[in-house]
């Protein structure tokens, strides 16, 4: 160690960047701030921030979610155990030099899934927050896409293709939905994040089948109008075998 001279390496940032998706009306949103400060001042962005000297990567990216949504992940620790969770995991890391205008900075970026979720409210450099339609934001082509600050226009689409093809064989849809919920509702969660419409009764077939995905909770509801819907939650199957395929558009 006597040897080692960090001075001969050249300094570079390290952030969080936070894909967080839900489903409001049907539809697979992504929560944007709009920078409140160069650079891309007046730009929409996704939240996240400069991780700290003192703490990990999954503590920053728990921090800045508590944050920007008043959210915790369903593994840190809080003051109010009956608060929401949210899923959180890692995405990916991106690292162009030049990414970032202000100096080399490294992002390690978090897909964060939750429940229908409130208006969001902003914080720390962000002038507004708002929840928007993930077809709107990406459109058909990058290129038609709404243009996002920095690179996070690819990292949003890189997060929503991982819950697209993650909920094919894994339980992971569940997290999108409250504690309770109907078999119609997690359809709808389907329906939301692939965009396509479903056939109920084959849906219905499949989830209630797969041993382990769904448990009874001896409830109903008629939230959904009509007759009472038998309610469920998450069962402890954490993949789907065989998987929920995603039907070609």
């Amino acid at each position: 160690m006597s040897r080692y001279d960090p001075s001969a390496f050249p300094p570079f940032a390290v952030t969080v960047d936070l894909v967080v998706l839900t489903v409001r009306e049907h539809a697979l949103c992504a929560l944007l701030v709009r920078r409140g400060e160069s650079p891309f001042q007046g730009y929409w962005a996704l939240p996240g921030g400069f991780v700290r000297p003192d703490e990990g990567l999954a503590e920053a990216a728990s921090r800045e979610l508590a944050e920007e949504t008043g959210l915790r992940a369903h593994s840190a620790p809080g003051p109010d155990p009956s608060a929401v969770g949210a899923h959180l995991e890692q995405l990916a890391t991106y690292g162009h030099p030049q990414r970032d205008p202000r100096m080399r900075v490294v992002s390690v970026a978090h897909l964060v899934l939750a429940p229908d979720l409130p208006t969001p409210q902003p914080g720390g450099d962000a002038s507004s927050a708002r929840w928007a339609p993930v077809g709107d934001l990406l459109g058909p082509t990058p290129v038609e896409g709404v243009p996002l600050a920095f690179d996070h226009g690819r990292i949003l689409a890189d997060g929503v293709e991982r819950a697209r093809s993650k909920i094919e064989y894994s339980s992971l849809a569940t997290a999108f939905c409250p504690p309770e919920f109907t078999v119609g509702e997690l359809r709808q969660v389907y329906e939301a994040v692939w965009g396509v419409v479903l056939d109920p009764r084959n849906f219905h077939r499949k989830v209630t089948g797969t041993p382990g995905f769904l448990l009874p909770t001896g409830g109903t509801t008629t939230r959904q109008g009509g007759r009472p819907a038998q309610l469920f939650k998450a069962g402890g199957a954490t993949v789907l075998n065989p998987p929920m395929l995603r039907p070609e558009s």
